[in-house]
């Protein structure tokens, strides 16, 4: 329950830290914040520790989550995920491309096409779990 308190207390302070530097910058106007920045560093400063913090505490409740669940069972499902990644990295082609007025490296383009062919192999399991899923409430 201490936790839960200092973590209260935490996000008041930083909301209340970013509700001051968010006044600061609407009181100094669009005009000079475009001009000279003024007041978005400290802004962004609270975003990026919010953010940490949420990445820190999500991290540690799925260590968590992963350590009490079946560890054998998260082990087979990862190493399919990274089984996907790896015939979608073999499928992708490492072509060159220009994207406007800059060119995506061939290493930048194999790495493009593997997540989408990643997305699309998952997706494609995804909609046939749904579907078997749906046969088989269907036919009992």
């Amino acid at each position: 329950m201490a936790l839960h308190k200092i973590l209260k207390i935490v996000a008041l302070l930083l909301s209340v830290v970013g509700i001051i530097f968010l006044a600061m910058i609407i009181a100094k106007g669009d005009a000079e914040v475009t001009a000279t920045g003024y007041g978005v560093d400290g802004f962004l400063y609270v975003a990026y520790i919010m953010f940490a913090i949420t990445i820190i505490f999500v991290l540690f409740f799925v260590l968590k989550g992963i350590s009490a669940g079946n560890i054998k069972n998260t082990l087979i499902s990862i190493g399919a995920f990274l089984l996907i990644v790896v015939i979608s990295y073999v499928l992708a082609d490492g072509n060159p491309m220009h994207v406007g007025e800059e060119e995506l490296s061939a290493s930048g383009s194999k790495w493009v096409g593997t997540g989408l062919y990643t997305f699309y192999i998952m997706a494609v399991l995804a909609i046939g779990a749904m579907v078997l899923s749906g046969i088989k409430k269907v036919t009992k």
